[in-house]
């Protein structure tokens, strides 16, 4: 399970699978750019659920894999056996909430080998908020974890697959796998999943599946649905838009001529109906393949969701991967708008690029943050602890950014008000030598409105509230973090940190 209980100093065991390399310099994600939604961090399969107007990515935990010298290799997705997950409420800052130990030993699932491709619904049971993640155990079946909040602690709560070869109306699926879920209006909700190409069969594969979910969502009911969706390949998704279900896939790579009224390879493509089992009519594609608009190809996968009154599609690409110079395979997850065209319900062409999406509200500096929290970085990853305490249902595992010498964390658009902080206070650990923690606005080197000295490392990590006053921040600015130091070893964990107004202190 995914939990921690209130740290102690010392009492943390570093969680070593779950670190990331920090990527040197300011790569992949540039400012002013919303794509790719972080650089810090891989993350694949991206699937979205809104909920108290803030997005959480539920996305598949690429990570860089070493030959026996050390150097990249292609990713091979074959160890993969968590989920990562994001968040925000303005679509430029964003949380990371560290990975979900899924399937594995270690996991959740203990009965899985793999998760891939997770799918994330929340239904009120009993009167409480539940929340649900399928994923997918390599294509040989589909798992459900549960949870009471959108980050965890996760349980696994039938101690199997939900889908497996046996469940009525599968047999013909070659690949059980890319679930996405819908809870409809009337509180009914169905899974979507399935994929691969029979011999032969590269127009019609037949391959995709919809089921009604138990009002329990963790058991299915009656037999699986094919879903006639021509030249299917993977990644199932659905979303409603004025009372039609869209159900959306990628398209298969298989070469030779296709009829005019059929997907390109690799691309979107997109079907409605006005049941959520269909029958559905196949309407066109969406968003062509990465390679047309990053010069770097691959499968295609994604998610549409609504948040503030505007549509989104989550999707990834390899661009990060491509930036650093490193092997295929890694992908990171963009977002982009998605229109509807309200006369004829059809999908308007989307334009997959750097740029992104505006944010849709400033920060605000005031509540407590995650360190976390990044909108833009230079040398920063995170780093997730696991606490050997008691397990608290309220929290999750304890994420922390660290910066080294000349690393930085960006917050887009910080509302510091009129009137302007007096007091910065952070929760910080110090693994190395003595470094200064410097507040700037608007760029690396900007107006310094604060520093807070951060004392060198005990023997155990010992995390202290540091506390700095602040002069000249005031109305909406970007915010700089950034560890400095006249050695280079400085390495600090921030763990939270908020400013304080004055009639606050």
């Amino acid at each position: 399970m995914n939990h921690h209980s209130t740290p102690q100093a010392g009492e943390q065991k570093q969680d070593q699978a779950a670190n990331l390399e920090s990527i040197p310099g300011e790569i992949g994600k540039l400012r002013p750019n919303g794509n790719p939604l972080v650089a810090h961090k891989f993350g694949a399969d991206p699937y979205a659920l809104v909920f108290n107007n803030r997005v959480y990515l539920y996305m598949t935990s690429d990570k860089l894999e070493y030959d026996k010298d050390g150097l990249p290799q292609k990713n091979s997705y074959s160890s993969i056996n968590r989920i990562t997950v994001i968040s925000s409420d303005d679509l430029i800052n964003w949380t990371d909430h560290g990975e979900i130990r899924v399937a594995g030993p270690q996991g959740a699932a203990t009965w899985a080998s793999q998760s891939w491709a997770p799918a994330a619904a929340h239904r009120i049971l009993d009167g409480k908020d539940c929340f649900f993640l399928y994923f997918a155990n390599n294509a040989s079946g589909i798992g459900v974890l549960s949870a009471p909040t959108p980050v965890g602690p996760w349980i696994d709560p039938i101690g199997k697959a939900l889908i497996t070869r046996e469940t009525p109306g599968v047999e013909e699926v070659t690949w059980l796998f890319d679930p996405a879920v819908i809870v409809d209006d009337d509180h009914q909700a169905y899974i979507y999943f399935g994929g691969g190409i029979p011999q032969g069969k590269a127009e019609r594969p037949d391959t995709a599946r919809v089921m009604r979910l138990g009002d329990d969502m963790i058991s299915v009911v009656g037999k699986a649905k094919v879903i006639q969706a021509p030249y299917m390949f993977e990644d199932s998704g659905i979303h409603k838009y004025n009372n039609s279900y869209y159900f959306t896939y990628c398209s298969n790579f298989i070469e030779g001529d296709r009829p005019d009224d059929s997907p390109p390879p690799g691309e979107i493509a997109y079907m409605t109906s006005v049941q959520p089992m269909g029958p559905w009519t196949y309407q066109g594609t969406l968003l062509q393949n990465p390679g047309h608009f990053f010069d770097i190809g691959g499968n295609n996968h994604h998610a549409i969701f609504q948040l503030s009154d505007q549509w989104y599609i989550a999707y990834h690409a390899q661009t990060l991967c491509q930036a650093m110079d490193i092997p295929e395979g890694y992908r990171s997850t963009h977002l982009n708008r998605v229109e509807h065209d309200e006369a004829t319900g059809k999908i308007k062409k989307v334009h997959a690029d750097y740029q992104g999406v505006d944010q849709i509200k400033c920060f605000d500096p005031y509540g407590r943050v995650s360190g976390s929290t990044i909108g833009w970085s230079s040398g920063v990853s995170t780093e997730q602890y696991l606490d050997s305490g008691e397990m608290s249902a309220s929290d999750s595992n304890m994420i922390s950014a660290k910066l080294q010498n000349d690393s930085w964390i960006a917050i887009s658009k910080v509302d510091f008000e009129s009137e302007g902080p007096t007091t910065f206070t952070a929760t910080i650990a110090n693994q190395g030598t003595e470094g200064t923690l410097e507040l700037r606005l608007d760029r690396a080197d900007g107006l310094l409105i604060g520093e807070i000295i951060v004392p060198p490392a005990t023997e155990s990590l010992q995390w202290m509230e540091l506390t700095t006053n602040v002069t000249g921040a005031k109305g909406v600015q970007d915010l700089y973090i950034k560890l400095k130091s006249s050695t280079d070893s400085p390495t600090i964990l921030l763990r939270e940190w908020k400013f304080i107004r004055q009639n606050e202190v």
